[in-house]
């Protein structure tokens, strides 16, 4: 007989039926693969913080830096409101360049990278450099040679003499030389570099977009014109970029953003006109495309101080609408503002544009032929080698 004791499990009433599954879960309760942090993707992307908060956090940098140190330069009497003396234009360029050297350190270390990694390595910096002088002095040489010969400018008397010759040529080459170092340090080296790794179309067109608005609300005058024709200048190649998919357009989508930015910092000068205006944003963009070709922004600051040195300093020119103090030769306009400048100077000539346009062709023709001539030796060197 069985022990007459129950069975420690029942029987199933179904004996056929097949054995009971495990009770699912919700699919809500199913715990998945860890997702990442929301807010860590608003601030970082793959090549660390994103450019548009490195572009952020220097722009306060550097206003904060510009205000504090422009102030202290002031309370020491180094600057003086209204001086446009090689003195004050020195130690006023001076203090924008300390500025802009610790707003950048501190984002270079936020997004764990060196100062030279803003667009100032590449092969040969020395002779960009150097080249790069050349080409600003010879440039604005041949736009006063032509308004010269057309009659739109006059020649007067040297107006230095003696050690003040030197004193001067020094004082404003060192002056000069810090204001290409801070306009391209910004807009050549940090904001097109920070741009070019993160901005697409929609983000340009949105900020050019901001741009025109606020000079519509805010400035009045021709000159606004000047920015206008840059940021529509700016939209068809920047479309066609765009729907082609082309590798490597944030490149070109930033250096339409610094351009029209860079004829956008020009409007608050007295005396320019919408050609001075559009001038500096077409030259920015000849300086970005010479940071492409030459794998750096030294030619470009070298281009920068020799041009600003020959037209204010040498000429004896208006710069941007402002005529500075001891200056080596001197020159008046003459004729219709349209083919003279007028108060802006030689900048705002019509004549400018060609000359523009020449140093874009000279630059893409003396650095890319080399750039071609560099590639062919090496498959030289490679075909002998193998």
């Amino acid at each position: 007989m069985e022990p007459d004791h129950p069975s420690s499990l029942p029987e199933s009433p179904f004996p056929d039926s097949p054995p009971s599954e495990p009770p699912q879960l919700s699919p809500a309760l199913v715990p998945g693969p860890p997702q990442p942090n929301r807010l860590r993707r608003i601030f970082f992307g793959p090549e660390g913080l994103r450019a548009g908060w490195s572009v952020v956090i220097f722009i306060g940098l550097l206003l904060l830096f510009v205000t504090a140190l422009g102030t202290a330069f002031s309370k020491l009497h180094l600057t003086r409101r209204g001086d446009l003396g090689a003195r004050t234009a020195f130690f006023g360029e001076f203090a924008a360049f300390l500025a802009m050297v610790a707003a950048a350190w501190i984002a270079s270390r936020i997004e764990r990278r060196r100062l030279l990694d803003y667009n100032l390595r590449g092969p040969g910096r020395f002779a960009r450099f150097a080249t790069g002088i050349v080409a600003g002095f010879a440039a604005l040489s041949l736009l006063v040679g032509a308004l010269d010969w057309g009659g739109w400018l006059h020649f007067g008397p040297v107006a230095l003499s003696g050690s003040r010759i030197l004193f001067y040529a020094a004082a404003w080459a060192g002056a000069f030389l810090l204001v290409g170092f801070v306009e391209e340090g910004i807009m050549r080296c940090y904001l097109l570099f920070t741009l070019a790794r993160g901005i697409n179309f929609w983000w340009a067109l949105g900020l050019i977009g901001a741009m025109c608005a606020d000079l519509i609300i805010r400035v009045k005058g021709e000159g606004v014109w000047g920015v206008y024709l840059m940021a529509l200048l700016g939209i068809g190649p920047c479309v066609w970029l765009f729907l082609r998919k082309i590798p490597g357009a944030g490149f070109w989508y930033a250096a339409w953003v610094t351009s029209t930015f860079f004829g956008f910092g020009h409007t608050g000068n007295k005396g320019e006109t919408w050609i001075g205006i559009f001038a500096a944003a077409a030259i920015g963009f000849v300086f970005c495309v010479s940071v492409r070709v030459t794998g750096s922004a030294w030619w470009a600051i070298g281009c920068h101080a020799a041009w600003d040195w020959a037209e204010t300093y040498f000429y004896g020119t208006a710069d941007s609408g402002l005529v500075a103090k001891g200056h080596y030769l001197t020159t008046a306009p003459a004729g219709a503002a349209f083919w003279s400048g007028g108060t802006d100077g030689p900048e705002g000539s019509v004549l400018v544009l060609g000359v523009i346009l020449l140093l874009l062709i000279a630059i893409l023709l003396l650095y890319r032929r080399r750039d071609r001539a560099a590639a062919l030796a090496a498959e030289r060197l490679q075909q002998a080698a193998g």
